[in-house]
């Protein structure tokens, strides 16, 4: 009965249209009216009986296409935006709805010839609208980027930040934002940020969702790809004029790497803060963005923000990479650990915002170069060691004190453990095979930082010895490898090198440092000592005598050339100094005293043992203590 009723009332229906309808347009508006009015009144329903008296359709496909042609072309002719008036912009998005529906419905039937050249006719209409609503769509986003609020990542409102209108941009160690209007228009500049926990609303509420029923439309109407286009378009160029006001330039590979060294460290400190910048803030935005822009697209999202972000990510990796590649020069390192740094840091922004397949290619060069930069770094550490294997063994340092080389490798490697985390993921990460004389006693693998440390210090060590051998006083050659290998000991047990390297380690070399002492006194005053030693007291008293004179002579000549020789060597730490002092004071006055003492008790000697006598006991000591001071030009400072 139902069935019955409605069948009666849509009879009615069309029996109104075709007796008020003047001619086939007018019919045609007459049930558009009624479409509008009740679902029931649909226009296929009302078709029924005009398709049935029409097998082909044609007079109603011709009607329906008329009609959306007027209210169609009606829009695309207007010189004002479309969606400046928001009844208009509802009304040519319905227009374009039911174009979109009507090709739907018609096109199972394109193989019939007449029906095929009504739907070229629709496809060309289709076409005209796309047009249109393409230019509408880039000038809400162009408008739309002109201002912008900050919120937090649960999308709940902050309150607008301050802004204030100046000719440069305020910057801070974590960078800026700022919005992508005309650079001949006053820009509103941000405060500096002081987190990353926020996302850029960079267009309004309202023109995102005016946005995403045009996408809507044009993604269902075919032009996906197109819509795409020009969205990735306008978005890319508020990116990348985003990054560039963050002060990096856009740099080629080669560029950068013909930089002088000076200007790259600045620019470095740059890349820092656009990568932070960009992949903690710039780029999830431009993922929100894109997800409610294209809500019910995720392909067409996926493809526009990996075609907005792609050329920002180049640049940025590009860069990247040209350090990679670049000099191993050891002076580099430390600016190398930062990037490498920062790259390690923001690989799960790399990971979350790029995880769709689009991106694929852009996470997996990330990954590519951040693995480079590893090799970097175990490059210039390479390179250190033949820095160290290179240094010549020319002029001596005065005085046998520190050797510039072992000041530079000790404060090098000082100031790179203050990096060891970031050290031992890239060694632990090194698949380099290791001699075995390079493992130590525990055969720990290539890729461990302390046996890369302990290395080092087996070839500066080696270095020294062969520069000790350009002394030719062997007690001097002892006094310059004590004070080095002191020196090492020390910057060791100062910092983290102390625990790669391992107490037993720090025991060898301090024991090292004691036999070096025990060299020095054996080379220095083991002849003097032996000028002290008593004769047989079996000779005779004359022979005695004149023995012992030569030997109060000898010993004054040898001590005073000893004296004023090693007034001039260096002991550069005062500690050592004062027990290498009171160590050859202990040596040598005990025998000093027996002697004189003997030397005065010899009568054939008598009074004139004063004259004999040059240095009292205290004049010894004395001495004594004004050795190890250094001249003038010496080497001996400690830093």
């Amino acid at each position: 009965m139902a069935d019955n009723g409605e069948e009666k009332l849509l009879a009615v229906a069309r029996h109104i249209a075709k007796t008020l309808g003047q001619n086939d347009t007018m019919a045609d508006d007459i049930l558009q009216i009624f479409s509008n009015f009740d679902r029931r009144f649909s226009r296929e329903k009302l078709s029924e009986k005009i398709v049935h008296e029409d097998p082909h359709g044609c007079a109603t496909l011709d009607r329906t296409l008329k009609s959306l042609d007027r209210r169609i072309s009606r829009y695309v002719a207007v010189d004002h935006p479309i969606w400046a008036d928001k009844a208009d912009s509802s009304a040519f998005l319905d227009a374009i709805d039911e174009l979109i529906g009507t090709i739907r419905d018609w096109s199972p039937m394109a193989a019939e010839k007449s029906i095929g050249a009504y739907l070229v006719r629709a496809d060309d209409l289709m076409q005209q609208a796309m047009f249109r609503v393409e230019d509408e769509f880039r000038c809400l986003i162009e408008r739309g980027a002109e201002s912008f609020e900050l919120s937090r990542n649960n999308n709940e409102s902050t309150g607008n930040l301050s802004f204030d209108s100046e000719d440069e941009i305020e910057e801070n160690e974590e960078g800026i934002l700022y919005n992508g209007a005309d650079l001949d228009h006053q820009i509103p500049i941000a405060q500096p940020i002081t987190d990353y926990d926020i996302v850029i609303d960079a267009l309004p509420s309202g023109t995102i969702n005016d946005i995403h029923e045009i996408a809507k439309r044009m993604v269902a109407a075919g032009f996906g790809k197109e819509c795409s286009h020009v969205y990735s378009t306008c978005r890319r160029e508020f990116l990348e004029e985003s990054i560039s006001r963050l002060g990096l330039q856009k740099l080629s590979i080669d560029e950068v790497q013909k930089m002088p060294w000076q200007e790259l460290e600045d620019e470095i400190e740059r890349w820092i803060k656009a990568a932070n910048v960009a992949l903690r803030i710039l780029f999830p935005s431009e993922r929100w963005l894109c997800d409610r822009v294209f809500f019910g697209f995720s392909s067409a999202a996926d493809l526009s923000f990996m075609e907005v972000c792609r050329g920002s990510t180049i640049q940025l990796l590009n860069f990247a990479d040209a350090i990679a590649i670049g000099s191993r020069s050891p002076e580099r390192l430390f600016k190398v650990l930062d990037v490498f740094e920062t790259l390690r840091d923001l690989m799960p922004e790399f990971d979350s915002v790029f995880s769709n397949q689009y991106c694929l290619v852009l996470r997996n060069e990330a990954v590519t170069i951040w693995k480079r930069l590893g090799e970097a770094i175990r490059g210039i550490f390479m390179e250190l060691e033949n820095l160290i294997r290179r240094d010549p063994a020319k002029a001596a340092v005065p005085g046998g004190g520190l050797h510039p080389i072992t000041r530079y490798v000790m404060n090098y490697l000082r100031a790179a453990c203050r990096s060891r985390q970031t050290l031992e993921q890239v060694f632990d990460e090194s698949n380099v095979v290791v001699p075995p004389n390079k493992l130590d006693d525990r055969g720990s693998s290539s890729s461990s930082m302390s046996v890369q440390m302990a290395w080092i210090m087996e070839l500066l060590e080696s270095n020294l010895e062969v520069k000790s051998k350009i002394y030719r006083d062997s007690a001097l050659c002892s006094v310059f490898m004590m004070n080095n290998v002191r020196y090492i000991v020390q910057k060791v047990k100062d910092c983290e090198l102390g625990s790669l390297l391992g107490d037993d380690w720090i025991r060898k070399h301090t024991a090292k440092v004691r036999q070096y002492c025990t060299n020095y006194q054996r080379s220095s005053w083991n002849k003097i000592l032996g000028t002290l030693k008593l004769d047989n007291s079996s000779l005779a008293s004359n022979a005695i005598a004149k023995s012992m004179k030569e030997k109060i002579k000898s010993f004054n000549s040898q001590f005073e050339e000893v004296r004023k020789t090693q007034s001039t060597w260096v002991v550069f730490d005062e500690q050592l100094r004062e027990e290498l002092r009171i160590s050859v004071s202990r040596l040598l006055l005990p025998a000093y005293r027996n002697f004189i003492g003997r030397l005065q008790c010899i009568p054939e000697i008598g009074r004139n043992a004063d004259r004999l006598i040059r240095y009292g006991p205290e004049d010894i000591e004395a001495r004594i203590n004004e050795l190890f001071e250094g001249g003038s030009g010496s080497s001996g400072g400690r830093k």
